[in-house]
Formats: structure tokens, C-alpha cells, sequence
């Protein structure tokens, strides 16, 4: 799977969007630059993604409508398409350089070898975008038949039905469905790939500022990459990352405005224009082609259309921008009479109407687009931003492991002392930009970046924080422009050497500061939802299914069991109190009995210190990480079902209390704990600068936790380590080691997770445990999250949950005599209860 998904799939999208921008240039008059072909395609497919969703009966043909486009403009310019081929083999490095974006982007997944996302334990959103795309695909935009008793059709429904932006996520699930792709695993290679189409773009306008050879690639890396936009990406940003990559490109065709303005008239004209600010790309259309009729507007207005589907009417603020830059370009040309006004308001005409149309279902519902945007820009909620992004983090350099920290000790002075490097540079690339007269680019970049300061003074820190992700490619871009600058300076003022040096400094600062986020990124446990996946597959359609594991990923896994998580944002009503809130423990005494009935099976975690559930669920199936229980046909409801808890006096006493209020004929049902000897951590050792946080123990840097413990009999025994464990951690009983832990988190840190038990035979008495972080190293993820909350220790052959007894009411005093979690109270007999594990 990972070389499919990393290595297979990135290439078919490849082929997919090249195909479709091939389409679009040879249906538009042939001009655009090989380098605008990806993103072109990208913004094409997702304007047929969005149609074909929009009517329900066509959505599941999706995959295979993007399919036929894309091969229509893999035939119908097959000879644009062989000379591509022959200039990529003289050139090599023009698509080498997206290739190598596309790696850095998923530096963590590819170097962990295994099928993954990077946006683990950091926000959720993700999950929704997984479990959308997959909605969109196979049910279109129609909701009517979503189970809103479900977390997973509350989701749905709250986010798609109310004109939630989904254009990213048609692409992408049209894509990866195409090839039988599960879009968990798909996920992260989508965003890295439409990170990798914002190259070509970026390229050209380095061109365009006069940056040519490697110095054109260096500046294009750092416009893509810079720390925002790359932690972004990390964090699975899908609607950001897209519309990044059409924001960029929608610049490159308003600064090439003359390439298609002006049709074959002056076609000849406008390619001697573009060579002499070195902006036509390797393999671009020839010199002498132009737009031959009114289509020639019609690639930006699907570059347009394709922002505000993927991020929503809020892009509409850089939509217009273009637009603007443009009107005023049109009103010169009109006056200089170098185009007629009847074929510019024919072309006009055509790129309205094919905007309209691309972005049609944002625009049937505009109110709704408009609400949600206006509820994004104005929330209260600051997800997982604790603080608000510092305004200096627009320049790309943030030398921290994670763009929300900040940068501390030499990193600090190191990253003030780029920025204000970087800073110098802009203001002697807005020189350069006026100096060179190229007023559409100009006028493009001041707009981005009024953009910029107009809405981060207007909305709130959730949105703010997205602004500034999609303006620091603009400012980025600016300072090379400086360089560019710099470079042209005379030999006695030192130019090119100095601003070689100063080039070198702002893409060091940028690679550093990804490299720091790629060592602390967080990736999704393959093994996990490998095996969730493999409970959805087993008992799909035999839903809704309870899911008390904080995860949210499994909205999607666990797409084909409906559902419902107590401590989900959406918990269904009848069940919230059993979480008591978001993220927080769940907790089935804590519902009435009768809520339980709607659902047939329950999925929980396979941990032997969680109660097991109500008795009206046996066992169906474990595995390594979870447990189904399902519920037995005809099972009663109980009167009243007690957690026991405190003392063995406490707990006789709230038994007998049960018993002495229930009618005559009742009979009680007792889960017995399974027996667990637990390891006290208060009294281990552990390095000090290791703190405590949310009740567990953070490792946060190289060391070793030991603690003594005692087990009451000789033989086989599991361990069981509760936390968090991303960098691999050694454990070892009584000096030896046993297992190595690594990549192994829960679906949010609110919640520590149970990861599998290691075995071990041990004689009767004293043994110690040990935990052991390891240094540093390069590997992704070494220096992400570490966290121990618990261990502890179970017979091997033993029931990992309590197993049931029943007695008569009248003789409760029978459950005195062990440790029992909970107590159930039946008007009469429960039915065939047995002693289920």
C-alpha cells in the first residue's frame, strides 16, 4: 500500500492533471507554459469533480469522468505532449524540481516506509475531509438519507450540507478511488502532490523577476515551501494547499496577461514580450501562438472557480484581485485599440460563464457559501492554535517544531536576525518590481498582499492564521525579487557574491525550518486502522456501531458501521453523557441503559483496565488494538446499571442498595475485574526535566524511566503501556529488553491509547521495568510526542474483561466477595448472559 499510495498514486495524478491541462490549452488556443499545464488540469478536474457530485446519480461515475478527460487531452494533443517529452529530456531539472517538492512535502511518510499522514494528533480536520470525500463520491451532494443520530452522519451533514467547501476533496477522492485507493492512506500524497503543482507557477514568476538558472528553482523551492506553508501541509490543510497552488497560478496568467489578451494578432509580439522577461517556460507553447479565439480568459477562470470551490467564497478576496489587476489591463487595451471591444466582451462573456459554471454548486447556494465563510472568519474557536501566528511568520523562516511554538534559545536570535534579512529584501524587490514596469505584476502583488492586511484585520485568529499561510509565498517571492536585485548590481559593489550569500541564508532558513517540523511530526499508526479497517470490512452493514475510542479517523474507516462516538464533536444526543465532553473518557454507566439498545455492536479498545460493556453484548471478535461486542438478539434491558467503585465496604454497600430496591424476582448480573498488577509510577525514576501533562508522564528528550513492581505468581504475563509513543521507546523487564514501541498514538493527545501487550514469563516476586527514549536522530517523527500514563500487568491466559456472574437479587451479598466493576439490575432473568469474556 505504501508504494501505491506514495509512490503510484502521485504519479496517475500526474497524468490526470497534465492530461487535463493539455485539454484545456489545446481547446483555449495553445498557450499556455508547460509549467501552468499541472495546475491548470488540477483547477479542470476539479470543476468536472464538482459538477458530476452535484447531481447525485452521476457522483459515483466521477472517478471515471476525470479519467476520460484527462485521456481526451492525453490524445487530442498528443504532439504538444511528445514535445514536452523531448523538453524534459533536454532539461531535466524543470520537472525534477516539483518531483523534489512532492518530497520534502512527504519527507515524513516516505522516509518512514509505511503507509501514514502527518497530520496525526495535530487537528482533526482531516478525518472529515477523508470521510467527505468519500461521501461525495459514491452519494453526490444528497443528504437526506444521513442517520443524524450518528456522529458520522452529524459530521456529514454539518459540515457538506451547509455549502461547506469541497472542491479539494472531490478531486481527491475522484482520484484515489479511481485506483481503489483508501483515502486514509491517500491522504498526505494528495496534499504533497498539490503542493508539488504550485512549483510550476512559482517558477515562472521567478522568471518573470528576472531570476534565471538555479537561482529561478531556489527562489521557486522557497516560495512553496516556506515555514507556514510547509506546516500546513504537514497538518493535511487540503483546502489551503489547494487553492495556494491557484492563487499562484492565477498571478503567472495575470502577469502573462499579453499570452492571451491579445489573440494571434499580435501573438508574435507578445512572445518576444515574454522571452525578454524570461518567462516562457521549458516546453512551453511556441513563441508565435496566442489565443486564437474568446477562450483564451477561460484557464484563469477555471483557476478562479477552482479556489473559491476548494477554499470557498472567502478566496473570492484574491479572486478579485486578479480581476481587478485585469480590468484595469483590458481598459488599456481597449484604449490603445489593441484588442476590440466585441472580442473583449466576448472573452469576458466566455471566462464568466465558464466560472459560473466550474464553481456552480458554491454559487447555487451563495448564501450558504457566504455563511460559512463568514463563520470561519469570525469564530471564537482557535482549533489547535493556542496563541495567535506572529505576523513576522509571513516572511517563511520559523526556526521551531512547530510554527504555533516559538523558536527558543539560538534558534530565536537566529530566526529574527532571516527575517530581518528577509524584510531588507522585499523592500528592494518592490523597487525592483516598479523599476522593471511590469504593472500587471505589480499591481497583482500589492493586491495580494492589501489582501493580506485587510482580512487579518478583519477576522478572527482561526482564519487570520490562514491569511498568513497563503500570503507568505507572495512575501517570500518579493525578497527574491530583491535578490534578483542585488544580483545585478556592478562587480565593484560585490552583487552577485552578496546576494549569492544572502540566497543562501533565506533557503537554508526555509529547509531548516521544515526539517524542524518534519523531526516532530506525528504519523497516523498504520497498523491501527490497518486492522479498523478490517472491523469495518467484517461487520459492515450490521451498524450503527458504538465506538468508544477517542479517534475521529474513524469516521471514515468505520464509514460502512455508521458511527457514533460519545466524545466526538458530534455525539449523538441520547449518548453525550457518557463522555461528559470533548475527547474526554467514555464512560456507558453513565446513560441510561435504554439509549444503548439502537445499537447492535459496540466497538472499544482492547484494554484489560476499561470496564467491558453492558451484558447485553458478548464478545464478536478481537483483535490486536480492538474489541466487537455485539448484542445479543432479544437481550433485556436492564432497571439500572451501577459502577462500583472505592472500597470493598463502599462496593457491598451500594449492592446491597440495589438489591433492597428491586422488585421481588429480580436477579442481579456482576462483572468481575480482570485481575491487573500495576506498576506505580509515582515512585519511579526518571530524568527531571521530564514533566507531567494531562496525568502523563512526558519523555521529552533522551532517557529512561524504571520502576519496581511485584506480581503475586510465576508464569506468563503481559505488559500493557498506556501513552503516546511516536519515537521508539525500549522497554525492558528486569534489565532485558522485551519490545520497541514506536508509532504507536491514539486519535487525539486528550486520550492516551493502549498499544499492544508485550509477553513475558516471570517468577513470583520483585522485577523492575524500564522505559528508554533514545537520542536524537533523523528519522520522521523522533521528535514527536512521548508520553507514559500507565503500566501494567495481566496474566497471560487470563480474560482481558471481566467476566459475568447472576445471582437472585435476594443472595446480592454473593458479589461481595470479589472486585466487581459494575452491577446490573433485570426485572426478571437476563437471558443467556453466561461468563462472556
Amino acid at each position: 500500500m505504501f508504494i501505491a499510495t506514495a509512490l503510484l498514486y502521485p504519479c496517475a495524478l500526474a497524468l490526470l492533471c497534465l492530461g487535463a491541462g493539455l485539454l484545456v490549452d489545446h481547446a483555449c488556443g495553445r498557450f499556455l507554459p508547460a509549467a501552468l499545464l499541472p495546475a491548470v488540469g488540477a483547477a479542470a478536474l476539479i470543476a468536472l469533480s464538482q459538477l458530476s457530485t452535484f447531481i447525485p446519480a452521476l457522483a459515483p461515475a466521477t472517478p471515471y469522468s476525470i479519467a476520460v478527460l484527462a485521456l481526451a487531452g492525453l490524445v487530442l494533443a498528443r504532439g504538444r505532449l511528445a514535445q514536452l517529452g523531448r523538453s524534459v529530456r533536454r532539461r531535466p531539472a524543470g520537472a525534477a524540481a516539483p518531483v523534489l517538492v512532492y518530497a520534502l512535502a512527504l519527507a515524513p511518510v516516505l522516509l518512514a516506509g509505511r503507509a501514514s499522514f502527518s497530520s496525526f494528533m495535530a487537528l482533526a480536520d482531516s478525518a472529515v475531509h477523508m470521510a467527505g470525500a468519500d461521501y461525495l463520491i459514491h452519494h453526490g451532494q444528497s443528504y437526506a438519507h444521513l442517520d443524524l443520530r450518528s456522529s458520522y452522519g452529524q459530521f456529514i451533514n454539518d459540515y457538506y450540507n451547509t455549502s461547506y467547501p469541497s472542491g479539494a476533496d472531490t478531486l481527491f477522492g475522484g482520484s484515489a478511488i479511481l485506483l481503489r485507493l483508501p483515502l486514509i492512506w491517500a491522504f498526505q500524497p494528495f496534499n504533497a502532490f498539490m503542493l508539488a503543482t504550485a512549483y510550476g507557477p512559482a517558477w515562472l514568476l521567478a522568471r518573470r523577476l528576472r531570476l534565471d538558472g538555479v537561482w529561478a528553482h531556489a527562489a521557486a523551492l522557497s516560495v512553496v515551501l516556506p515555514a507556514l506553508v510547509y506546516g500546513y501541509e504537514l497538518l493535511g490543510s487540503v483546502k489551503e494547499i489547494t487553492a495556494l497552488s491557484m492563487l499562484l497560478t492565477s498571478g503567472c496568467l495575470v502577469a502573462g496577461h499579453r499570452r492571451w489578451l491579445r489573440g494571434n494578432a499580435n501573438a508574435e509580439a507578445a512572445g518576444e514580450e515574454e522571452r525578454a522577461g524570461g518567462a516562457n517556460a521549458v516546453g512551453g507553447a511556441s513563441p508565435a501562438a496566442g489565443a486564437s479565439s474568446v477562450a483564451g480568459a477561460i484557464p484563469l477562470a477555471l483557476v478562479l472557480a477552482a479556489g473559491i470551490s476548494a477554499l470557498g467564497v472567502a478566496f473570492g478576496v484574491w479572486a478579485l484581485a486578479a480581476v481587478a489587476v485585469l480590468a484595469v489591463v483590458l481598459a488599456q487595451e481597449l484604449h490603445a485599440r489593441r484588442i476590440a471591444a466585441v472580442r473583449a466582451l466576448a472573452m469576458v462573456g466566455a471566462a464568466a460563464l465558464a466560472g459560473v459554471v466550474a464553481a456552480l454548486p458554491s454559487f447555487t447556494d451563495l448564501s450558504g457559501s457566504v455563511q460559512v465563510a463568514s463563520n470561519i472568519a469570525s469564530t471564537g474557536n482557535a482549533g489547535n492554535l493556542h496563541t495567535p501566528l506572529r505576523a513576522i511568520q509571513v516572511f517563511g523562516i520559523w526556526l521551531a517544531e512547530s510554527y504555533k511554538a516559538q523558536p527558543a534559545g539560538s534558534s530565536l536570535l537566529i530566526t529574527h536576525v532571516l527575517i530581518a534579512l528577509a524584510f531588507a529584501c522585499v523592500l528592494v524587490g518592490v523597487v525592483h518590481v516598479l523599476r522593471m514596469r511590469a504593472f500587471a505584476l505589480a499591481g497583482w502583488l500589492a493586491l495580494m498582499l492589501l489582501a493580506w492586511l485587510i482580512v487579518s484585520r478583519e477576522v478572527t485568529t482561526w482564519a487570520s492564521a490562514k491569511t498568513l499561510m497563503l500570503s507568505s509565498p507572495i512575501v517570500v517571492l518579493l525578497a527574491w525579487a530583491g535578490l534578483a536585485a542585488v544580483r545585478t548590481l556592478p562587480a565593484r559593489a560585490l552583487g552577485a557574491p552578496a546576494a549569492a550569500l544572502v540566497a543562501l541564508a533565506l533557503l537554508a532558513g526555509v529547509l531548516v525550518s521544515d526539517a524542524k517540523q518534519y523531526h516532530a511530526a506525528n504519523l497516523a499508526p498504520t497498523a491501527r486502522y490497518r486492522e479498523l479497517a478490517a472491523v469495518d470490512s467484517r461487520f459492515a452493514g450490521r451498524g450503527p456501531a458504538l465506538f468508544t475510542d477517542f479517534d475521529e479517523y474513524s469516521l471514515y474507516v468505520l464509514r460502512d458501521l455508521d458511527v457514533a462516538g460519545p466524545d466526538f464533536v458530534y455525539p449523538p444526543a441520547a449518548l453525550a453523557a457518557a463522555a461528559g465532553g470533548y475527547g474526554n473518557p467514555v464512560d456507558l454507566a453513565r446513560v441510561v441503559p435504554a439509549a444503548l439498545a439502537p445499537y447492535p455492536l459496540i466497538v472499544t479498545r482492547r484494554d484489560p483496565s476499561a470496564p467491558r460493556p453492558p451484558s447485553a453484548y458478548g464478545l464478536a471478535w478481537q483483535g490486536s488494538y480492538y474489541q466487537v461486542w455485539s448484542r445479543r438478539p432479544g437481550a433485556a434491558v436492564p432497571l439500572a446499571h451501577v459502577t462500583l467503585a472505592g472500597s470493598s465496604a463502599a462496593r457491598c454497600a451500594r449492592i446491597s442498595a440495589l438489591a433492597a430496591s428491586a422488585p421481588a424476582g429480580s436477579t442481579l448480573v456482576g462483572a468481575r475485574a480482570p485481575a491487573r498488577e500495576r506498576v506505580s509510577l509515582a515512585l519511579a525514576t526518571h530524568p527531571p526535566h521530564w514533566g507531567h501533562e494531562r496525568g502523563g508522564l512526558v519523555m521529552k528528550r533522551a532517557g529512561t524511566l524504571s520502576a519496581g513492581f511485584r506480581v503475586p505468581s510465576s508464569g506468563s504475563w503481559e505488559v500493557w503501556v498506556r501513552g503516546q509513543f511516536m519515537p521508539a521507546v525500549t522497554l525492558a523487564i528486569d534489565g532485558h529488553a522485551r519490545a520497541s514501541i514506536s508509532g504507536e498514538l491514539s486519535g487525539n493527545s486528550l486520550v492516551q491509547g493502549t498499544p499492544p501487550p508485550t509477553p513475558v514469563a516471570l517468577s513470583a516476586g520483585a522485577h523492575t521495568v524500564a522505559l528508554t527514549r533514545g537520542g536524537f536522530s533523523l528519522a520522521p517523527g523522533n521528535g514527536g510526542a512521548a508520553v507514559v500514563e500507565e503500566i501494567f500487568l495481566t496474566p497471560a491466559h487470563a480474560a482481558e474483561q471481566g467476566t459475568l456472574r447472576v445471582v437472585p437479587s435476594a443472595h446480592a451479598q454473593r458479589l461481595c466477595g470479589s472486585r466487581y466493576e459494575w452491577v446490573e439490575l433485570f426485572a426478571g432473568s437476563p437471558g443467556s448472559v453466561g461468563t462472556q469474556g
